[in-house]
């Protein structure tokens, strides 16, 4: 599966073990567009469906919310129902999502913005999140380009052989094996 001739960069995330079987993965992004600009993409349901790997039923972008996501594509439909635990515009997002704490944070840079994503994934499913993450990333950074590529998540995501070749990177650098259904 090609979409457009988007290649995937190298594997850049960093993995941070913690006790227990959640770890931490931060993936970091310089982006060209204004922290307001990223903001929106990051909290406005309309936006979220063209990049992330859930639907949203309301906006992320106040504290206190409660708001529905839904995982798109999975085989069996997965609603988490989740409280923004802080949105303070445009710097900084924190919610739980599928039982992982999710922190972006958004830095000023110049007429850009540096995005770090925090995820606290399940360790045997690091790399998969990585990966996944790496190629959401991919397609908002050309969403807020205008540039649109279309969402690539579930079972596009493990089709497309930019995935694969991130997941196989992020196993090697993270010392796990990929999940034996």
């Amino acid at each position: 599966m090609t979409h457009r001739n988007y290649t995937t960069g190298p594997a850049t995330a960093e993995m941070h073990k913690q006790e227990g079987d959640n770890w931490k993965l931060v993936l970091t992004r310089d982006l060209r567009h204004a922290p307001e600009k990223v903001w929106k993409a990051l909290t406005d349901p309309k936006h979220l469906r063209e990049w992330a790997p859930f639907d949203a039923d309301g906006n992320l972008g106040t504290t206190g919310a409660s708001v529905k996501l839904t995982t798109v594509g999975a085989p069996k439909e997965y609603v988490s129902e989740t409280k923004i635990t802080r949105a303070e515009a445009p710097k900084l997002l924190e919610y739980n999502w599928g039982g992982g704490d999710v922190r972006w944070e958004l830095e000023s840079v110049g007429t850009g913005t540096k995005l770090t994503l925090w995820a606290q994934i399940n360790k045997n499913f690091i790399a998969m999140g990585a990966a996944g993450w790496h190629v959401c990333l991919d397609v908002l950074e050309h969403l807020l380009a205008e540039d649109p590529l279309g969402r690539i998540v579930a079972q596009d995501a493990l089709q497309f052989e930019g995935w694969q070749k991130l997941h196989a990177e992020y196993s090697q650098k993270f010392g796990v094996q990929a999940p034996k259904w």
